[in-house]
C-alpha cells in the first residue's frame, strides 16, 4: 500500500504530513504502508523549510534529510491513495492523470472534514505549529480510516 501526500512545493505541508504519517505508522506497526510526498510545483532537491524542520523537531521528528520531489504522473499511478492539501491540488492531479480520480482526495475530505490546509510558507513559526497540529489530527484520522477500509473492503 502506497500513500502519497501532495502540496505545492513539498517543503512544508506534504513533507510534514508524510513525516507525521511515518511516525504514527511506526508507533502502530503499519510497516506494509509506504508513505511519500511530492509537490505540484516543487523544485526537486530543495530541503524542507527551516520552520517545518523546527516544528517537526519539536515533535521528535527529523525533516533534515527531506528533499522536495516534483510530482509526476507516474507517482500518481503508483500510489494507492493520494491525499492533497487543497481542493486545487486535487483538481490539478485529476486533470493530470484522469483515470486515477477514484484514489485522489484532499486530506481533509478523506479524514471526514472539509477545509483545505492553508500554506504556512512566509508566516511566523506559530502558523507552522498550527499547521502541524491540524495535519497530525487529519493524518491520524486518515490512517484510521485507511486501516478500516483495508480490514473491511467493500
Amino acid at each position: 500500500m502506497k500513500v502519497l501526500f501532495v502540496c505545492t512545493g513539498n517543503t512544508c505541508r506534504s513533507s510534514m504530513a508524510g513525516a507525521l504519517a511515518r511516525k504514527m505508522l511506526e508507533e502502530k506497526g503499519g510497516e506494509d504502508i509506504q508513505i511519500s510526498s511530492a509537490g505540484i510545483a516543487a523544485f526537486s532537491g530543495e530541503p524542507a523549510s527551516r520552520e517545518a524542520v523546527e516544528v517537526m523537531a519539536e515533535l521528535g521528528i527529523s525533516l533534515h534529510e527531506h528533499r522536495a520531489a516534483l510530482l509526476t504522473p507516474e507517482d500518481i499511478r503508483e500510489a494507492d491513495l493520494v491525499l492533497t492539501m487543497t481542493s486545487g491540488h486535487r483538481e490539478y492531479i485529476k486533470r493530470l492523470v484522469p483515470h486515477s480520480q477514484g484514489k485522489i482526495f484532499t486530506l481533509a475530505d478523506y479524514a471526514g472534514d472539509s477545509e483545505d490546509i492553508p500554506d504556512p510558507i512566509g508566516y511566523p513559526l506559530e502558523a507552522y505549529r498550527g499547521c502541524a497540529r491540524r495535519l497530525a489530527e487529519l493524518v491520524a484520522r486518515s490512517l484510521e480510516k485507511l486501516g478500516r477500509e483495508r480490514l473491511y473492503p467493500n
